[in-house]
Order: structure tokens, then sequence, then C-alpha cells
């Protein structure tokens, strides 16, 4: 029986920000535009934190049972290390994903937008299939523009929608640089797997492309979202805020020019969450003030 602790690390928390920044950014853009509901902003939050850990915990499961995880450079899995029964692990995904779909229909009930459900069904889809199913489409190198949609434009206008009841252009460009941040974190995540990936024939993007042009990539999605903030300041000039967190960006980007490989790639994980959360907190301010 696995620990509360090895749970935990099963969960990633390291990739939470995938799902804070989202809605902090589209909660940012709600504030601009006069239509800030906390409660709603709440229930967001709780949607994409459950889908974050849920989709973890269904990759957790369908790597464990193809054997992917076997031989692992970074942090434990909770099937590839036999801490947890492929059952376990799976019952823990459902639930999680159980609660999203709870929490989104509360959302779709006060809001009445009942499309909002068929993007509830595509979230939890893509969730599944990211590395489930018998063709997962994280093995074909479909996961970056996956996670550029379910962990970017969806969450940001879903989050501004559900407050303000309306879709803007805003929150489209707003959730630009937050998938591109998200795809930072998938992008150096498979860089670093990308031998024991190649070997177990999980071809990721990183192992299509191969290391160097997945570095650049790296270097690409986190450049962009700064130019993006900067640009948007002809729509409102306090999106530059983003800028003041170029700096954590300078470490990341270096180790991986500087050829880092395995191990040494996850503390770049754990750089590239912190600049993930300080750009979104800058960014969200920026948006939401109006003077």
């Amino acid at each position: 029986m696995a620990t509360p602790g090895q749970w935990i690390a099963g969960a990633r928390p390291r990739t939470l920000p995938n799902a804070v920044v989202p809605v902090m950014v589209g909660t940012g853009v709600a504030v601009g535009d006069g239509g800030f509901v906390w409660w709603r902003a709440v229930l967001a939050l709780l949607v994409a934190l459950s889908l974050q850990i849920g989709v973890n915990y269904a990759n957790d499961y369908s790597d464990g049972i193809r054997g992917t995880d076997d031989q692992r450079v970074g942090p434990m899995r909770l099937v590839g290390s036999r801490a947890a029964t492929p059952r376990q692990v799976l019952t823990a995904a459902l639930g999680c994903f159980a609660v999203a779909a709870v929490l989104g229909l509360v959302l779709v009930v006060v809001t009445r937008a009942w499309w909002i459900l068929l993007v509830g069904v595509a979230c939890i889809g893509a969730a599944w299939f990211y590395t489930g199913g018998k063709r997962p489409y994280g093995y074909r190198g479909l996961g970056e523009p996956a996670v550029f949609v379910f962990f970017g434009v969806v969450p940001v206008m879903g989050t501004a929608y559900v407050q303000t009841e309306q879709l803007s252009w805003t929150a489209f460009l707003a959730s630009i640089p937050v998938g591109l941040l998200s795809c930072s974190m998938l992008v150096v995540n498979n860089l670093r797997d990308v031998q024991t990936d190649s070997t177990s024939g999980k071809r990721t993007l990183a192992v299509r492309l191969g290391a160097e042009r997945t570095r650049a990539l790296y270097v690409l999605c986190q450049v962009v979202p700064f130019v993006v903030a900067l640009a948007m300041i002809a729509v409102t000039p306090w999106a530059a805020l983003a800028a003041l967190a170029a700096p954590l960006a300078v470490t990341p980007i270096r180790t991986v020019l500087g050829k880092a490989v395995g191990p040494a790639l996850i503390a770049v994980l754990q750089q590239t969450g912190k600049l993930q959360m300080a750009y979104g907190l800058l960014f969200a301010v920026g948006l939401a003030i109006t003077l």
C-alpha cells in the first residue's frame, strides 16, 4: 500500500502550476472586465486542479501497465515503482475526473451555458487519451499541442467566461502565453526522458525532434510569452508587468542550452514551475488593473 507521501508525489505537485496559472490569468481578465465572481473562480480552480491531478494519475496508470516507467530518470511513479496497484491508481484518476465533472456541472448550471458540457467532456477525454487507450496521442508527439489547448486556451477563456459570461479577445490573447508556458513544462519533462522514451517506444515530440531541436523549442516556449505580454500593452498596458518575471527564465534556459541531460533537468522542471507561477501572478494582476 502506497504511503500518503507517495500518493502526493504521484500527483506530481510540480505540475500543478499548469492548473493554477490559467485560472489566475482568466480571473485577471474577469476582474479587468468588471465581472469577477470569487466563488466561480474558486470552483474553476478546483476543476482545473482535479483535472491536472487526474491526468497525472491516469498517465501513471497507463505508462505503468505498458512498462514505460520501469526505467525512470525522474521522480517515482506509483505503478512503475510497484508502490500502488494499477487498479488503485486508476481509481484515483477516475475519482479526480468525477470531482472535476461534478464541480464543472455546477458552473454549467449557474451560467446556463450547456455547451460547456462538451468542453468538459473534451477535457476529460484529452486527459485520458494522452497516454490511455490503444493509440495514445502523447506517444505520437501530440502532447504539446494538446497542452497548449487544454492548459492554455480552454482554462483561461473558460475561467473568464464562467465569471463574465462572455467570450473576449483579451482572454484569448492572454491564453497564448499561458499555454506556451504549460508546454514548456512538458517539453523539458520529455527532454529529460528522451532516451528512455525512445527505448520504450514512446514517440513524444522530443523523441521525434531530437534533443537539440527540443532545447530550441523549450527556449521558444519561454521567450514568446514575454513577447506576447509586451505586445498586449496595446490592449491593456499593465500586462507588461509579466516582464518582471523574465529573470527567472535565465537559469533554466541556460541549463537547457548547456546540454543538460537526465537528472540535471529535474531542477529545470522546478524552475520552470516557479517562472510559470510568477509570470501568471504578474500577468493576472496586470490584466486586472484598469487604471
